[in-house]
């Protein structure tokens, strides 16, 4: 493909991811970063998990990206008392006229394109264990047999800080399925103004659909095509190996304080995201800076700090932030 063609492609690539975000714009005050990401994620085929005390509007969000994605969606609340078999489904046990009996595979709500797991970490691991094949390999295994959900296979959580009462951790293997974890911070005045306003006044808002599952995939297949170079990957190799103690890339911060750092998983993460990101900035080649804006939203849920960074407070964003300032581009 020649550089033309991949330019008119970036502009199509552009429009689309522009036109969902401006679509969530009309329900969603401020919070732009989150919405970058969710995007972001959804577009590069990664999940989201998005964390922040209630009341900051991460459901809502979900919504809205629903209303603009033409996709079949499905929520699920996460309560203590909910099992596996609610989320991915059960063999129910048939029997006809004749007295013959069978089973038959009901599917449960995990069978969608679009998939909202409200308060993720309100349920047991145990529970929480029954998104892992779906969210690494987009199927489901129940009765010795395997399903594939149709694609594209997109699941936003949410999870309340985990010093709440009532919420279980996730494990480690659930942490890094999701591409991101995005923390979603309080709003400002000006933001809460609005917000208030607009639930004065109540308005109707409606959201037109921007994408179905077909240009998502297009869209997918145009990302393949910007251009990787050497140097940039070696640049996301390295930052994803900083954080681990043990080599030659850890700041003294990190040898210090951190237990085990990111998965491979992280670096194909941020080549991945900073595609999108590149086609969003008018580029067909990844640039340094496009590794650099979602490191933390990449690493901060695939580091775990050891007893002593634990036991003095360490910020695992502050971590990740002195790794990316003593890195050498």
């Amino acid at each position: 493909m020649n550089e033309e063609e991949l330019s008119e492609e970036g502009v199509r690539f552009k429009e689309a991811y522009d036109g969902v975000k401006n679509e969530i714009a009309k329900v969603i005050v401020g919070q732009e970063r989150v919405v970058e990401a969710s995007l972001t994620a959804l577009i590069a085929g990664g999940h989201v998990l998005l964390e922040g005390v209630p009341g900051l509007g991460k459901t809502m969000l979900v919504r809205a990206m629903s209303e603009a994605l033409d996709l079949n969606f499905k929520r699920i609340q996460f309560t203590p008392d909910l099992m596996p078999a609610d989320i991915i489904g059960t063999n129910i046990m048939n029997h006809d006229a004749d007295g013959n009996y069978d089973f038959e595979f009901r599917q449960g709500p995990i069978f969608t394109q679009l998939l909202l797991a409200d308060e993720i970490n309100r349920a047991t691991p145990k529970t929480q264990s029954a998104l892992l094949e779906t969210m690494q390999e987009s199927s489901v295994t129940a009765g010795g047999q395997t399903y594939l959900l149709e694609p594209p296979f997109f699941c936003m959580a949410t999870q309340n800080p985990i010093e709440q009462e009532g919420t279980y951790p996730l494990p480690e293997a659930q942490l890094d399925r999701f591409m991101f974890k995005i923390s979603v911070p309080f709003v400002n005045r000006d933001e809460l103004n609005e917000i208030v306003n607009r639930t004065i006044l109540k308005q109707q808002t409606d959201i037109m659909k921007v994408l179905n599952a077909a240009k998502i995939m297009a869209l997918r297949e145009i990302l393949d095509k910007v251009v990787v170079a050497d140097p940039i990957r070696d640049y996301a190799v390295r930052i994803v190996l900083s954080t681990h103690p043990e080599t030659e890339f850890a700041s003294e911060s990190v040898k210090q304080f951190v237990r085990w750092g990111a998965s491979p998983r992280a670096v194909q993460a941020l080549i991945r995201a900073s595609r999108v990101r590149a086609l969003t900035q008018g580029r067909a080649h990844i640039a340094y800076e496009d590794i650099r804006h979602f490191a933390e939203d990449v690493l901060r849920h695939r580091v775990l700090l050891n007893y002593d960074g634990q036991a003095e407070g360490k910020d695992i964003d502050a971590l990740i932030r002195e790794n990316l300032e003593a890195m050498a581009e």
